[in-house]
């Protein structure tokens, strides 16, 4: 008979283990589905701060270039030269151009950037300004000379958007290089404008 008592004292102590151990399983489960929820919350707003973060440049951008218009004479300078793209190319190359700054500040952002240089939000804020600039004192004025310095700031400004996101986040600043490349490229239109 002491054999049947030490059999189901054993038999206790291993349903008070298993009933332990489903409480801590229990546990466990509620704590990761608190997580699971907290990081679905999380993803949402990054997803909304992203969606804000490329669409309000592009917009704003889209908006400055349907209501600032251009003038004739691009298309007339334009077709002096073979390497001058169409004015829609250009508009649409600068529509990425911005959407690719604001992934780009996005990352900086995300990563806390801003806060910790306060510098690379102004120099991100000064070449979309500039950039919103360019266009119309380049196509509506119909000065090239004097969009030089517009893009001059512009390219200076990107320039340090490179230097200062490459040190908050090196997939910010690499974002930032075919801006950069595209600058080059509107300098050189720039300046055959000017010239023309």
């Amino acid at each position: 008979m002491d054999s049947q008592d030490i059999r189901y004292r054993g038999g206790d102590d291993r349903d008070a283990a298993t009933t332990a151990m489903a409480e801590t399983e229990r546990k466990h489960a509620d704590d990761n589905k608190g997580k699971l929820d907290q990081k679905r919350a999380m993803a949402k707003r990054g997803l909304k701060s992203l969606t804000v973060a490329i669409a309000a440049p592009v917009l704003v951008t889209l908006f400055a270039t349907f209501s600032l218009g251009t003038s004739d004479g691009y298309g007339n300078r334009a077709r002096s030269s073979s390497w001058i793209p169409p004015l829609w190319l250009l508009h649409t190359t600068c529509l990425a151009s911005s959407g690719l700054m604001g992934l780009a500040a996005w990352l900086v952002w995300v990563d806390g950037g801003f806060h910790k240089k306060p510098n690379a939000l102004y120099l991100y804020l000064a070449q979309f300004l500039l950039c919103l600039l360019w266009d119309p004192v380049t196509f509506r004025l119909g000065s090239g000379i004097a969009g030089l310095p517009v893009w001059l700031g512009q390219s200076a400004a990107l320039f340090g958007c490179y230097r200062a996101f490459s040190e908050i986040s090196p997939v910010a600043g690499n974002l930032v290089k075919p801006c950069l490349a595209w600058a080059a490229f509107v300098a050189a239109v720039n300046v055959k404008l000017a010239i023309a």
